[in-house]
């Protein structure tokens, strides 16, 4: 959250460089207003066919035809001459004296194809780029830490952001003018890509000195702001959570769920905070708040009913028309949302969306090898005009379309429930995208189903599930959307968290074997077992790029929930030496909370401390979780030590906007409680703790560690790192749990029910 002190400094500075360049202000043209269609994408170039054509002097490519990164890749047919970002582009602006134009944007990223379909293959637009820029584009989801910087300065600058972005840049890399998506050419009175890009370049030649100065004002006032310093008089309160639930509730939809206004995003930041509020406060309007989000999110058309898994967000209030993009880090986060649902209301409807994210996880997005992708775009190709593309062109169904496949009776009912209508059902369609064209979402009820037609639920539900997998057949043999195939060691974390806690509750071994497999690719491919780094990004091969906080961070919670639903001891073991090497590359010695970035590339002008949860949590929100968890599980004081210091660090921020950190406080949350410690000494295959663990995994226990002590698999590493485990022993040859607080623990047992009742005990 950017300050309005500090947004009027940094508007003060920028706006020198606007009116040197240009005479009057640039303005982004908004998203909203829609672009023509584009036309088809080309494949991404294959290394044979880039072979093939350079000995046939054929088709050409630029610099990004050497990339792995699928964004980049999409690009290398374009005439711009495009650099990555790197020493070799740097170089010709500082020997060329060009300022430098930047684009960054992701493989999925629906403007950002319009951009590049309307701009950047345009012959006439690439000739100004060549003639006055060095040309630079950057893949946000390989590289966040030149994303970030940027895109800090075009929210200050422009009071918004998005991708794709555009910035203009100075060769020593400081920013001057930017925005986001911006139209060929002038339309409704507001100048086009190609009219700015001609005004910047007369600017550059006529007033560069100016032009450095203010590029140079505003990092400054840039870094001032975001040097984030740690609050001595901070300490957590329950006032402090009291305070950020107020502010999340205040914003609460009530109507159709959800927690702000249409655009509406999923948030399981939110409402990971919202059900540990509850947990403590039993405050039961956070519950429901959280619970009809859900439901609505689960019915809405943002849920895919028929391939599962969730798209980006809802462009409307109701959850139903989506923008249709589906991300890695979105299926994650609300396994957890709705594993903890079905923790808390033992209601299936809960746990069978669970399944369904998972299994179109595994179906779609799992490479042969383990590893988890990144994405599925937006668009693909209309089905009965391959040679076009449209959003949502994949999961959209036509009225006749559906009579065809399920036949008028079975139809009858499947349009009843999920609002199928002859004219479309997309409320509104003001740039005609929909016309006929229907997102299922449910409308109607199994029960209303089944009295409209003179049914049983059950008998609807089976009609439903045939309905349901005659259309998913169909749907098949559609043209796909675009997988982005990259695989980040971040987001992996994220799933290996929502696998391996979907294992503990549903039991599914499937899951437990996903998760395991990707922890094995990762620690084979993105892992130096010599150095301890971590690797961001694996495609095609090829293993690239140091990674980041949240690399590290989402990993170690990943490996910790591997470790509560395997109790195989090497995960522990892993975690708590990434964690060692994470807080030896980014902890902040002097304010608290981890850098995002290591420091060495001297390029990133900047060296954030990322504070904010939103699509993806907070590094730092999780980082501080896994702290707490590892001090417990390990009784390292050093880590607790540290988690307050994290705390203190963002002090500030969490007094002014507690409800924009909800992860961490989440977190803090936990930090606050007293966390029980559930040790069962005994055989991890052995049955009867099994049966132990299941009844714990069934329970939503928040603020908790999970270990087994079995003599004969690592009960060593436990021993050495907790002392009072050596007295943890089984009695009468039977599992025993102990369930314990700050290392003191209760009577055991060896009882099913007894361990129950401990568990159930309130403070």
């Amino acid at each position: 959250m950017m300050s309005r002190k500090l947004k009027t400094a940094v508007l003060s500075v920028a706006v020198v460089s606007i009116c040197i360049l240009a005479g009057r202000e640039l303005s982004v043209l908004n998203a909203g207003e829609k672009a023509e269609r584009m036309q088809a994408r080309q494949p991404l170039p294959q290394k044979e066919e880039v072979m093939k054509l350079s000995a046939d002097g054929g088709e050409k490519f630029n610099r990004l035809v050497h990339e792995k990164s699928p964004y980049l890749l999409q690009h290398a047919r374009n005439p711009v001459d495009w650099y990555p970002w790197g020493e070799e582009a740097f170089a010709k602006a500082k020997a060329e004296d060009k300022p430098i134009f930047l684009s960054v944007g992701y493989s999925t990223c629906h403007w950002c194809h319009v951009m590049e379909h309307e701009s950047f293959e345009s012959k006439e637009i690439a000739a100004i780029m060549n003639e006055h820029f060095v040309c630079i584009k950057v893949d946000r989801e390989e590289r966040p830490d030149v994303d970030k910087v940027y895109m800090n300065f075009v929210q200050a600058t422009t009071g918004g952001g998005g991708w794709p972005m555009s910035v203009w840049l100075t060769p020593n890399l400081k920013p001057f003018y930017g925005g986001t998506y911006y139209p060929p050419e002038d339309k409704w009175g507001r100048p086009g890509f190609a009219s700015i890009l001609k005004q910047l370049a007369d600017g550059w030649k006529s007033n560069k000195q100016n032009v450095i100065n203010s590029s140079e004002g505003v990092t400054a006032q840039l870094e001032q702001y975001f040097v984030i310093k740690k609050a001595e008089d901070f300490s957590p309160s329950k006032t402090l959570l009291d305070t950020g639930y107020s502010q999340i509730k205040a914003s609460y939809e009530p109507r159709f769920g959800g927690f702000g206004s249409a655009p509406k995003f999923p948030r399981p930041v939110s409402y990971n905070f919202m059900l540990r509020y509850y947990h403590r406060t039993r405050t039961q309007d956070a519950l429901d708040m959280t619970l009809f989000t859900l439901q609505k999110m689960a019915d809405g058309g943002m849920h895919d009913h028929l391939g599962g898994g969730f798209h980006r967000y809802s462009t409307d209030d109701r959850w139903h028309i989506p923008h249709f993009e589906k991300m890695l880090y979105d299926q994650a986060q609300l396994v957890w949302s709705y594993l903890e649902a079905y923790q808390i209301t033992k209601d299936k409807s809960y746990s069978r969306v669970c399944d369904d994210i998972l299994q179109y996880v595994i179906r779609d997005m799992t490479a042969k090898d383990g590893a988890f992708y990144s994405a599925e775009d937006a668009d693909s190709p209309i089905p009965e005009n391959p040679g076009e593309q449209a959003e949502g062109a994949f999961y959209v169904w036509e009225y006749d379309q559906i009579k065809a496949v399920l036949g008028a009776e079975d139809a009858k009912i499947f349009n009843y429930i999920y609002e199928v209508k002859k004219s479309g059902n997309a409320r509104s369609d003001p740039h005609g995208e929909f016309k006929k064209k229907n997102t299922l979402i449910v409308v109607h009820t199994l029960k209303e189903a089944a009295d409209k037609f003179g049914s049983s639920p059950g008998e609807i539900e089976d009609k439903l599930q045939s309905s349901r997998d005659k259309l998913f057949n169909i749907r098949e043999q559609r043209p796909r959307p675009h997988l982005d195939d990259k695989v980040l060691t971040s987001w992996n974390g994220l799933i290996i968290s929502g696998f391996a806690r979907a294992y503990q509750v549903l039991e599914n071994e499937k899951y437990r074997d996903a998760a395991l497999k990707a922890v094995s690719f990762i620690r084979r491919e993105l892992y130096d077992s010599d150095t301890g780094i971590l690797t961001r990004r694996y495609r095609d091969g090829e293993s690239a790029i140091d990674g980041y906080l949240d690399d590290y961070a989402y990993l170690i919670q990943g490996l910790l929930d591997v470790y509560e639903a395997t109790f195989d001891i090497s995960h522990l073991e892993w975690a708590s030496d990434l964690q060692g090497q994470q807080n030896a590359l980014f902890w902040d010695e002097d304010n608290g909370g981890f850098f995002s970035t290591s420091g060495k590339d001297s390029s990133i002008l900047m060296r954030l401390k990322n504070d904010y949860d939103g699509a993806e949590p907070s590094a730092n929100s999780i980082a501080l979780t896994n702290l707490l968890r590892l001090a417990q599980m390990t009784d390292n004081t050093e880590y607790r030590t540290m988690a307050e210091a994290t705390i203190k660090g963002f002090g500030s921020r969490l007094k002014n906007t507690p409800s924009a950190m909800p992860q961490m406080l989440a977190a803090i949350e936990f930090f606050m409680d007293t966390p029980k410690q559930i040790v069962i000494a005994g055989a991890v295959d052995d049955p009867r703790t099994r049966e132990m663990l299941r009844s714990i995994h069934s329970r939503f226990i928040p603020n908790k560690i999970l270990l087994v002590v079995d003599r004969k698999k690592g009960a060593g590493y436990l021993e050495n790192h907790l002392e009072f485990v050596k007295n943890l022993k089984m009695i009468d040859d039977r599992p025993t749990a102990y369930v314990c607080e700050n290392y003191v623990c209760q009577l055991p047992t060896s009882d099913l029910k007894t361990l129950e009742n401990l568990l159930a005990r309130k403070k």
